[in-house]
């Protein structure tokens, strides 16, 4: 049995060079990669600022979601991948706020890590939506 896979990605050279999609959609799941503070031009934001950086990520997963005519109102589960688990605790109730809103109806797990795909990277989230 073949999978009908909906796939998206930003055309970023790291996307072909690693070999990797941004998001996957099966039936109605979708599938977001780890998203980190590369902005959709390739740059990286917020540079040593964990919320910046926080709030990159989850605009990219916004804009992946968005494709799929979902939003993070479809989001069941995310991963936070961090450098500075301390520096994240410090953020995340008022970045994912601004996400989330109040209500939090979203399973999160915070995971430290010794590194991530680039040394300016504080965080990746990864995430998983249906709809």
């Amino acid at each position: 049995m073949i999978v009908q896979k909906e796939v998206q990605n930003f055309d970023l050279a790291i996307e072909e060079a690693y070999g990797f999609a941004e998001a996957v959609r099966v039936a109605d799941t979708i599938y977001i990669s780890g998203q980190t503070a590369f902005s959709p031009e390739g740059r990286i934001e917020g540079e040593g600022d964990m919320a910046a950086q926080m709030r990159q990520a989850y605009a990219n997963i916004g804009a992946l979601l968005a494709r799929y005519d979902a939003s993070f109102d479809n989001v069941v589960e995310e991963v936070l991948f961090v450098t500075d688990v301390a520096a994240a605790g410090a953020v995340a109730r008022e970045v994912r706020g601004e996400v989330y809103g109040e209500r939090f109806a979203v399973a999160s797990s915070l995971i430290g890590v010794q590194a991530l795909g680039a040394p300016q990277l504080l965080i990746e989230i990864r995430c998983t939506a249906r709809v």
